[in-house]
């Protein structure tokens, strides 16, 4: 019996070009198929506590931008404790409950991208003076 050969360009080649082809397909559809990149935050919030004494606290905060410019900021938080803002500096402090707004002034609420700005309060506690978990920056969370 005799043993076809494949020259080049023979039945072989259709073949090669199909299996590339598959190849191909099934590389693109794990390109469509991989998990989307996680965004990089618009914010980065830097909480620390400055000064601690039996019932009190002042804390400094840095906010910087990594997003878009913006022309005024409110920063929202949630003690996880009782503690209570007695004065702030640098900002217009609310606080309803546990949940608390510092909106900017007019000297330091632009923030073109990589920009900062620092302000603080002091404040009271009973129980603990933990952090905030989680602070967001005109409704976006920050890291």
């Amino acid at each position: 019996m005799k043993i076809p050969m494949h020259r080049p360009g023979g039945p072989a080649r259709p073949l090669a070009r199909l299996l590339g082809a598959c190849a191909l397909a099934a590389g693109a559809l794990a390109a469509v198929a991989a998990p989307p990149a996680s965004a990089a935050s618009t914010c980065t919030v830097a909480y620390s506590v400055v000064n601690n004494w039996p019932g009190g606290f002042q804390v400094g905060i840095t906010v910087t931008n990594n997003g878009a410019p913006i022309t005024s900021w409110t920063l929202a938080f949630t003690f996880p404790n009782a503690q209570q803002i007695s004065g702030g500096w640098s900002g217009t402090y609310t606080q309803s409950g546990q949940y608390v707004t510092v909106a900017s002034m007019s000297y330091n609420g632009a923030l073109s991208p990589g920009a900062s700005t620092s302000f603080g309060f002091q404040g009271t506690w009973t129980a603990s003076d933990a952090a905030p978990a989680s602070f967001t920056l005109n409704g976006t969370t920050c890291t």
